[in-house]
């Protein structure tokens, strides 16, 4: 699993007819109706309480009324980074409203023993040389990201004026005041010149709408709200709650295949309950090498994120940096060795049999690890690799070795919830505990959804009614009709996409920090996006979308293929670029733009000189 795969001498048992009907006919059995069916955890009267904040007590202060230079929603890595830079702009006067009791976002919630990233720390965590901060690990655990994320909004002064276990419940522009209106759940109301949506990318957890939910007798939460108070221990100590206790955990994407080991060593028995399983490569983890801070030179982080980002896109490179799972094979798959005298269907069968050979390399891997054959033919991940967001893990595999470790195999999902615990095919399991590892709404799911409350613009329409028919912005981070509104970019509304979402986080936080500078140096009072730049934008969006439809509908479902249904994709919710965007190009254009100093795009009123 370590090596690269060779673009020649393809697998010898290779059969692409029959490698393509095991694929389908696993896909098949994942093919049911209500498949993608959630609870809506807002307005849910049986499970909204899942959202409660578990780690920090609800302070009780008095409503806030305010006026303040910036309010940013969010204050994970995107509302922190945005901050810090509006920071370096010399702004003052900075909100962030976040539901959650402090900084983090992700890493405030997900506090789940053994939580940690799966991208490289040295580019996962931001900001780095500026903090003169070396991760402790390759793979840094939860509670390091967040203490990182925590000296980031120390350095920049972002706590003192947040206001934490607080949801936004109507932002409204107010066209004489020229500013936005920002009202809370806990009665504030603070006005600002610039309204930043930094909600992130997984921030509404996913629980599934399974029959007889409440029912369950016994203990159950979501691992985004970790019940240590039930489990006992912590994130590296043993779960001593758990002895004696039968525990069902749902899930074996990234969350449920980093718990799992930790539960596996506590709990008397764990009933792992998969849909489908993981392609699981090698991890690798370790500690950093004492010698790495040594050789590092000024904007080496920035470098590093380049060449990852350059390998994630097929671009060459001299060295490869990271050296992962990511580059081995994501990288790989993705842009397949093309010989120069190959015809576009020749290209596709030796992508095809590229593929097979990493996907059956993940097959081998779970024989070498897993004792038992029949639990080693559950866990093998039948589906071309960019069907599913591939993991990689150390410790997982070998955890179903154990014998107080059950996998319970369920392509069709649970099939109901009693009082007593799942049941699977008319078989009743009886739990003391339920874990949803379920993870997150899709990172495709609509801005006007993951921001979580109304927004109202221009002539009283909300964004969530002009984006309705998908997203219409510039640059995927303005939006015509929405002053002073600047949005963190991600996937799904017109920018590009990244593996290592730090990276584009980085540039948007950059660029709105650059843009307010410019903005406040000349005196501009109101900014809107000009209708014509935003349909050019849009259009260029929507000529670069690619229909993978026909590729996609091929593989198991999952987020990545909108769970069975890639021909419902909208291509005005594409990228800048075909694919995953043309990253590069993007982070050009942005800083041209600032560069420039022009506005392009951009309808100005200065309502007073400049300072």
């Amino acid at each position: 699993m370590r090596g690269r795969p060779t673009a020649g001498g393809g697998a010898a048992t290779y059969d692409p007819e029959a490698v393509r009907a095991k694929y389908l006919a696993e896909r098949d059995r994942r093919l049911i109706p209500g498949r993608a069916d959630i609870r809506d955890l807002r307005t849910d009267e049986h499970f909204a309480r899942y959202r409660d904040d578990p780690f920090t007590p609800v302070t009780e202060r008095d409503p806030v009324a305010d006026e303040v230079d910036v309010v940013i929603v969010g204050g994970g890595i995107a509302g922190v980074l945005a901050g810090a830079h509006l920071r370096k702009a010399g702004i003052e006067r900075i909100r962030i409203v976040d539901q959650a009791g402090g900084i983090g976002g992700t890493w405030y919630w997900n506090r789940y023993p053994g939580v940690m990233c799966d991208i490289e720390s040295y580019i996962y965590l931001p900001m780095l040389e500026e903090l003169d901060y070396i991760p402790t690990r390759r793979y840094a655990f939860g509670e390091e990201i967040l203490g990182h994320l925590e000296a980031i909004a120390d350095r920049f002064d972002l706590v003192a004026d947040a206001l934490f276990h607080t949801g936004v419940t109507r932002a409204e522009w107010d066209e004489d005041a020229a500013r936005w209106r920002v009202r809370t759940d806990r009665g504030d109301e603070v006005s600002c010149r610039w309204y930043v949506l930094a909600v992130g990318i997984l921030n509404l957890m996913k629980l599934p709408a399974i029959p007889g939910m409440e029912d369950f007798a016994g203990r159950s939460f979501h691992t985004a709200r970790w019940d240590y108070g039930y489990t006992g221990g912590g994130p590296h100590e043993p779960l001593t709650g758990l002895a004696g206790k039968v525990v069902a955990l749902f899930g074996t994407g990234a969350t449920g295949i980093q718990c799992l080991p930790p539960l596996a060593e506590s709990a008397k028995h764990v009933y792992v309950f998969q849909r489908t399983p993981s392609a699981i490569g090698e991890r690798g983890n370790r500690p950093t090498d004492p010698g790495f801070a040594g050789g590092l030179q000024p904007g080496w982080q920035r470098a590093r994120m380049d060449n990852f980002q350059a390998i994630m896109l097929g671009r060459p490179v001299e060295v490869d940096q990271v050296d992962d799972g990511w580059t081995h094979h994501y990288a790989a798959v993705h842009h397949p060795p093309r010989g120069e005298s190959m015809t576009m269907a020749q290209y596709l069968r030796s992508a095809e049999e590229f593929d097979y050979r990493i996907m059956d390399a993940h097959r081998h891997r779970v024989e070498e690890l897993v004792a038992d054959p029949f639990t080693a033919a559950i866990l093998k991940p039948y589906y071309r690799y960019l069907c599913k967001r591939p993991c990689f893990h150390d410790e997982y595999l070998q955890a179903f070795n154990n014998p107080n470790v059950t996998l319970i195999d369920c392509p069709g999902g649970i099939e109901r919830i009693t009082a007593q615990g799942p049941v699977v095919d008319g078989q009743q399991f009886t739990v003391d505990c339920i874990i949803y590892g379920t993870g997150f709404e899709a990172e495709l799911t609509p801005l006007f959804r993951r921001v979580g409350h109304e927004i109202v613009g221009r002539g009283g329409v909300t964004l969530a009614e002009k984006w309705a028919e998908g997203a219409a912005s510039l640059f995927g981070m303005m939006s015509r009709g929405f002053p002073n509104l600047f949005v963190m970019p991600a996937p799904g509304q017109q920018a590009v996409v990244t593996v290592n979402y730090t990276q584009l986080a980085v540039l948007g936080a950059e660029f709105i920090g650059g843009a307010v500078r410019l903005l406040e140096q000349r005196g501009v009072e109101v900014f809107d996006v000009s209708a014509e730049a935003e349909e050019e934008w849009t259009r260029k969006i929507v000529d670069s979308f690619v229909d993978g439809s026909s590729v996609m509908s091929a593989c198991t479902p999952s987020r990545i293929n909108n769970e069975g249904h890639p021909e419902a994709m909208n291509p005005r919710n594409g990228n800048y670029g075909r694919g995953m965007g043309d990253w590069f190009g993007y982070r050009e254009l942005l800083e041209e733009w600032l560069e420039a100093g022009r506005f392009e795009g951009l309808e100005l009123e200065v309502r007073s000189p400049a300072s």
